[in-house]
């Protein structure tokens, strides 16, 4: 009998895939393989850089917007407080900057110990000529109870070279835009100015200043009194005749009824609460742009009228500014050199009394205008006296 064997064609183990495609098994040539491993490294890295990149900007930007560092109240020890650390400078568009100022906390509960400040917001055309009585107001001040924010006109062209490296108003001003008094722009600059300053979550009160504003009394007198108010400062009157509800228009109805049309002094002071309220409004504010231009001076409507309509409660219904209007016309009284006299300071640190509708102070106005630039002598001469500064 046979002895049959099967017998089995042997194979050798197949060959890793890698180098089957560099022998050409696959029939891929080897340069297709070099550019093929090339590309693929390529995408590689390109995926990590951007992701490292976008990372970072994102990291950046946040420190960018805030920063903790140290802050100390009179009186007390060092404590912390978030302030932006790179000045109010930015690149935002108006609708970007309304979008972040609008944005507040869910978690009450700071994390870290936060000392309010009072931001002082000067409107202006061009340079501040009462400057140095300011420099005198801060200076007895700390730092780390306020912050300044000023909005010129962009033609204004000495943005950083008015003030010297060493003035509390040195690199202080925002990106701003044109203005035109009694117009719509004049109401967008306060909302600007409004924004640029909730973005250091420090500001708790929001004080609108004009050039010819001066302060009645020292920084610490006035810094206590608006901390300790718990109402905001926005003049809301009604007046009949054509400059009151003679400038209303029927097609601002329904949202504005003849009944929520106010009117009073642009320069208001007001709490954070109502200040996001503000540059959240979608509202009333298109409204008057739309509507309210010319003749109508939207300056004049625009808070009384949306404070007067939703936000009542919250506020005293006067303004912390006082103005002499005797004068028949648009604009109050001026006050030059001759003017400025110790009786007439101190008669605006006394005169009302009236309480303030919010603090347990007795003191009525905290700012006064229009003083001219050549007052600035005789103020200078008698603020450390009469105001105390």
């Amino acid at each position: 009998m046979k002895n049959t064997k099967s017998h089995k064609t042997e194979h050798p183990p197949p060959a890793p895939v890698i180098l089957r495609l560099i022998n050409g098994q696959r029939k891929f040539p080897l340069h297709n393989f070099i550019f093929s491993a090339a590309f693929f490294a390529f995408g590689l890295l390109s995926g990590l850089g951007v992701g490292l990149y976008l990372s970072n900007i994102s990291f950046t930007f946040q420190l960018s917007q805030f920063s903790i560092s140290k802050s100390a109240a009179a009186g007390a020890s060092p404590v912390l407080a978030v302030q932006q650390s790179t000045g109010p400078w930015h690149e935002m568009d108006d609708g970007e900057l309304m979008w972040r100022a609008s944005m507040v906390p869910r978690v009450s509960e700071f994390p870290f110990r936060r000392v309010p400040k009072v931001a002082f917001m000067f409107l202006t055309v061009g340079p501040l000529p009462l400057a140095p009585l300011w420099e005198l107001f801060f200076r007895g001040g700390d730092e780390g109870l306020y912050t300044i924010y000023i909005h010129s006109l962009p033609s204004y062209v000495n943005a950083t070279s008015d003030f010297a490296a060493d003035s509390v108003f040195y690199g202080r001003r925002i990106p701003s835009k044109d203005v035109q008094w009694g117009k719509s722009t004049m109401v967008a600059a306060e909302r600007r100015l409004l924004a640029n300053a909730l973005l250091d979550f420090s500001n708790e009160r929001f004080i609108l200043l004009s050039e010819s504003c001066i302060p009645l009394y020292n920084f610490t007198t006035i810094y206590t009194h608006l901390i300790t108010s718990t109402k905001s400062h926005v003049e809301v009157f009604d007046q009949l005749g054509p400059v009151g509800r003679g400038r209303y228009s029927p097609a601002m109805q329904p949202t504005i009824k003849p009944a929520h049309w106010r009117k009073g002094s642009q320069w208001f002071e007001m709490d954070r609460r109502l200040a996001v309220q503000v540059v959240s409004d979608r509202t009333y504010f298109p409204l008057f742009e739309r509507l309210c231009n010319g003749s109508c001076y939207g300056d004049e409507h625009y808070l009384p009228t949306m404070v007067n309509a939703r936000f009542g409660g919250w506020n005293s219904n006067r303004t912390l500014t006082w103005a002499e209007w005797s004068v028949r016309g648009p604009h109050p009284r001026s006050f030059w050199r001759p003017d400025v006299t110790v009786g007439f300071l101190e008669g605006l640190r006394d005169g009302g009394r009236i309480g303030d509708g919010g603090s347990s102070s007795s003191v009525c106005f905290l700012f006064a205008r229009k003083f001219r630039p050549h007052s600035l002598s005789r103020l200078l001469r008698f603020a450390p006296g009469v105001m105390q500064f």
